[in-house]
């Protein structure tokens, strides 16, 4: 068998064996087709033989289709109805737009929708065309979270959905981290509700611009199912005071506040959202690719080093980034008074 935790292929009988997390079988030949199937036959993934790659089958359940398998037999399949619920938008070549577009289920952070947004943060990593990332979304909603629907079906599971919850939130966890070590800058162009993991995305950006109707919140304790992975970033981004008070309250806090305590960078009117965060990118975009990789990498790791060791390690960042060929040219160009021509090597 080729396995996932929640399907498997057997070569022998041509059958995709699809599960839930506690493993309650559905069998169905390939190009079968399907109308409905019961609820416990969610979520839907199927692994690639070769590289082991997930693939999600979603709304399984409400749409017809067909599966399909392609490649000598392997199980690389999919839903021909798949919706695509994050759009690629790199009309400009050196800034990546990341879009969350599932507005019906409020953007949430699904496993597919957080797979795709790591997929596409690797690339763009080792992209060179690329220097700077936005991620915005569609609809009067940024992100809610996690989609509390998928949560409750979970807990049909034999284990209660333990396994589940535990590769969500690991998966989330992982995402909000590729995020900061990512080597280009990511901003946040927020327009609409942020809450719950969708403010920890926010919280996890490098910079952050929302419209003036923005709003957020961790609302975990509301429904006893405190913020504690949001808490992490939010932690990092405003002061223990502050992010106590959203964490302990659930209230949303508007953008005026969420300038105050550090969450945003700024706010403005939602008809001059796109073009301000373009504008941020389009300077940012500018400078030297490799030194805004050096200075992004050398923040976060002197933030949670001591004073001392914050310093002994940028020092050597510094003399190490001061034999670079971008900062002797962009000390000529600084003293020769034109404009620096970066390698970005």
């Amino acid at each position: 068998f080729i396995t996932s935790i929640v399907g498997r292929y057997n070569l022998k009988s041509d059958l995709v064996e699809i599960a839930n997390a506690g493993h309650l079988p559905a069998l169905l030949k390939i190009g079968e087709d399907f109308k409905e199937y019961p609820s416990s036959a969610m979520p839907l993934a199927v692994v690639k033989h070769k590289d082991e790659t997930v693939y999600n089958l979603e709304s399984f359940k409400l749409n017809s289709g067909r599966i399909y398998c392609f490649t000598d037999g392997f199980s690389e399949c999919m839903n021909e109805n798949k919706k695509e619920i994050l759009k690629i938008d790199q009309s400009k070549a050196s800034i990546l737009r990341l879009v969350l577009d599932d507005p019906n289920n409020k953007n949430a952070l699904s496993g597919d929708m957080m797979k795709q947004l790591k997929k596409h943060l690797i690339k763009a990593s080792s992209d060179d065309s690329v220097k700077v990332i936005i991620i915005s979304a569609v609809g009067d909603v940024f992100c809610s979270g996690h989609n509390l629907k998928d949560i409750t079906e979970a807990r049909k599971n034999e284990d209660e959905g333990k396994a589940y919850f535990l590769d969500l939130f690991n998966l989330c966890s992982s995402l909000m981290q590729m995020i900061v070590n990512c080597s280009k800058p990511v901003i946040a162009e927020v327009n609409g509700i942020a809450t719950a993991a969708g403010c920890q995305l926010v919280a996890s950006c490098d910079l952050a611009i929302a419209s003036d109707s923005s709003k957020f919140a961790t609302p975990g304790v509301n429904i006893g199912l405190f913020c504690s992975t949001p808490m992490v970033a939010l932690s990092r981004n405003v002061s223990r005071k502050d992010a106590m008070k959203m964490l302990l309250t659930g209230d949303m806090i508007d953008v005026a506040e969420a300038k105050r305590i550090s969450l945003i960078n700024d706010h403005v009117p939602e008809e001059n959202l796109y073009a301000s965060v373009m504008s941020l990118a389009n300077q940012i975009s500018t400078k030297s690719l490799s030194t805004i990789r050096v200075g992004k990498e050398a923040f976060y790791r002197q933030y949670e080093m001591t004073l001392s060791d914050a310093y002994d390690y940028t020092s050597q960042v510094m003399t190490e980034n001061s034999l670079a060929d971008d900062a002797k040219e962009g000390i000529a160009s600084f003293l020769e008074k034109r404009e620096p021509y970066w390698k970005d090597d």
